[in-house]
């Protein structure tokens, strides 16, 4: 993947490395495209807000349409017409928070689908050939993530699976334009964290997650923990924490040394009204904002926030209209990756520590009053 890293204030990174569809910039924020699309936004306006890639799920491609459909009509990338890069998640976490009566042994998961209750089977091998045909330019190993809270016996028991199953991922992957991670799990032990680090790290691979967060416990013991794991991981690789989460728990990962991320926060919570902005967060339902003329944030450069008012976007919102989905999308989704581009110039030009103080007490508010 050719890996480099450019500039490092304290564990904080800034980074680049290379995927067949172009390179990739980090500190990096990935929008999660679930099923083929990102919710309300196409790929041009992906492209317009700096988007450099994207996510797609093994699971939910693979109940619709299905990944021999998507590899007939070219891959994942010609399917929806994004040539940037794509990382797919392996399905695992889906398979164990969505589906139903799911019997797992040591081959796989025997699971029954959310959407009509038909049998499948997902295995390392099988979630890799899914991931293949789609194309991915980075694979995620097919794990086990268990909900919060768990003890330590099942989570001892799952992560020494998790490990067997990176093992045959690491067989069964052979497309040369593709790159596995492995994912270390562990809860939300040190203890054990530390230990799935260094068994998930003993296989040789381009890149490396943390799995098994924001699963329903409390932010603060992820965030005392990341300091303490982050940097134990491979220095010479990406990093990438999976499924985090706000603007104040991506400040606090980059810190801890971790380079990309996703979430579908941003997105998810433009569509219920919930809008991020560098002075804290602004839920456009209230009342206040019905006459509100200024643009929901001064300090951004989005189409959304050069082009209409606050109380338009709230006209918008509780009239249901469409449009309002994809303004606050669009805005959500540019803050973010605004945030680790601003994040990557302060490390790169030595001031990380000023841009993390700065900001990390406008996103420790709740909703802005104002």
């Amino acid at each position: 993947m050719n890996w480099q890293l450019q500039a490092q204030e304290g564990q904080a990174r800034a980074s680049s490395f290379t995927t067949a569809h172009g390179k990739i910039e980090t500190p990096i924020f990935m929008p999660v495209g679930t099923k083929a699309t990102v919710k309300a936004m196409s790929p041009k306006d992906l492209q317009e807000i700096g988007s450099q890639i994207i996510l797609g799920n093994t699971y939910h491609l693979h109940l619709r349409p299905g990944e021999s459909l998507i590899k007939e009509l070219g891959g994942l990338h010609q399917f929806m017409n994004w040539q940037g890069p794509i990382l797919t998640d392996s399905g695992g976490f889906q398979v164990f928070s969505l589906s139903k009566l799911n019997k797992i042994r040591e081959e796989g998961v025997e699971f029954r689908s959310h959407l009509d209750g038909s049998k499948y089977f997902i295995s390392p091998e099988i979630s890799m050939q899914i991931q293949m045909d789609l194309g991915s330019d980075i694979i995620m190993a097919f794990d086990e993530c268990l909900p919060y809270p768990s003890n330590r016996e099942e989570i001892q028991k799952s992560m020494q699976m998790t490990y067997r199953w990176l093992l045959r991922c690491k067989e069964a992957m052979n497309r040369k334009d593709s790159h596995l991670f492995g994912i270390v799990q562990g809860g939300l032990d040190l203890d054990l964290r530390k230990e799935s680090l260094e068994q998930i790290c003993s296989v040789d691979l381009p890149g490396y997650a943390l799995g098994g967060f924001s699963v329903g416990e409390p932010p603060e013991i992820m965030h005392e923990l990341l300091p303490q794991i982050a940097p134990l991981m491979p220095k010479e690789k990406p990093r990438y924490l999976m499924g985090v989460g706000t603007p104040k728990d991506l400040l606090i990962a980059i810190d801890s040394g971790i380079d990309m991320f996703d979430c579908v926060m941003p997105t998810r919570n433009a569509r219920n009204g919930t809008l991020f902005t560098w002075q804290g967060k602004v839920s456009i339902k209230r009342q206040q904002y019905a006459k509100d003329p200024r643009p929901l944030d001064a300090d951004c450069a989005c189409y959304t926030c050069k082009n209409f008012s606050r109380a338009y976007l709230r006209h918008l919102f509780m009239n249901n209209e469409l449009l309002g989905s994809h303004l606050n999308t669009y805005h959500n989704l540019y803050f973010y990756l605004e945030l680790t581009r601003r994040a990557r110039k302060a490390i790169l030009e030595g001031r990380w520590k000023s841009f993390f103080q700065h900001h990390i007490q406008a996103f420790d508010q709740k909703d802005i009053d104002a």
